[in-house]
């Protein structure tokens, strides 16, 4: 009777250990940190915007006006179904901490047409989105600002007429970068990319290293690439003379998404921050992080 009441929990804990066993083998050691493993931010959750600060043009930062910025179907979606007029309120939904060392990843395609009315003024709005990067905080927008001061890599649809129309561009609202060595100060530069026509699903990539690099990627291919981004020049107004200081380097700041009148969605943004610790005896160190930062390290 005895060794009958044993064996049941001999039992029990003998498949617990070899449980534990068979998670510690495919996962490494419980605790361990892997130095080599990625570990991505889903900047996008897929099922709401409680991380996401919204502002639009002539109107107070947090009002999502006429539901534009939305999330249906697990897509964070752009939508103008609600819209029956339109006076330059141009929207942008920032990301609630800014960052300065990343990978930016973004999954993104156009549907639809553009609100009616837009009209043909803005015709340069049809397919045309972005993503807004190293911009100051939202908070100090001011209320009828057009664009937050920022370098935006600027992403386009074909419109099906065989004429080409690149995406991962760049557009510098309120700001200048160098390129080639020298300072750039066209206000949009085309990338190097082909054209993607229809509602196909584009993944662009971002490689920021604060103010020393910015390379556009399309298809894992460099199409675009720039160095010290600065706040100068116009396309951004009216700005906070505060804020908007001509030739101020911009080596971090907050990541936005648009709403320039084109429906779109959004089904995946991600960043792969590059910066942390990278001290091997750290519980978090990273091998892949470029900028270490001691700070950050735990023990």
């Amino acid at each position: 009777m005895v060794n009958r009441v044993l064996v049941r929990p001999l039992t029990v804990l003998t498949l617990s250990a070899l449980a534990v066993a068979a998670v510690v083998a495919w996962h490494g050691t419980a605790g361990q940190n892997d130095p080599n493993r990625k570990e991505w931010l889903q900047l996008f959750n897929g099922r709401d915007l409680n991380d996401w600060v919204i502002k639009f043009a002539h109107h107070d930062l947090g009002e999502n006006v006429n539901d534009t910025f939305r999330v249906e179907d697990g897509l964070l979606k752009v939508r103008y179904d609600e819209w029956t007029t339109f006076d330059r309120e141009f929207g942008h939904i920032f990301y609630k901490q800014p960052f300065s060392y990343y990978m930016l990843a973004a999954e993104y395609r156009f549907v639809g047409v553009q609100l009616p009315a837009a009209g043909p003024t803005l015709a340069w709005a049809i397919r045309n989105n972005g993503l807004m990067l190293h911009s100051p905080d939202p908070k100090t927008m001011l209320k009828d600002q057009d664009f937050p001061i920022s370098i935006e890599v600027q992403l386009l649809g074909g419109l099906g007429d065989g004429k080409p129309r690149s995406t991962a561009n760049l557009c510098t609202p309120g700001t200048h970068v160098v390129m080639n060595g020298k300072l750039h100060t066209p206000h949009c530069t085309n990338s190097t990319s082909r054209t993607y026509d229809g509602d196909q699903w584009v993944r662009v990539e971002v490689l920021v290293h604060g103010d020393e690099l910015i390379r556009h990627m399309i298809d894992g291919q460099t199409v675009l690439e720039y160095t010290k981004p600065q706040i100068g020049g116009g396309n951004a107004s009216p700005t906070d003379p505060a804020v908007k200081v001509d030739g101020t380097p911009l080596t971090a700041g907050y990541i936005a998404l648009q709403a320039e009148t084109a429906p779109t969605d959004f089904r995946k943004v991600e960043l792969l921050n590059l910066e942390g610790c990278t001290d091997p005896n750290a519980r978090n160190s990273k091998t892949y992080f470029v900028k270490s930062t001691a700070s950050m390290c735990r023990y």
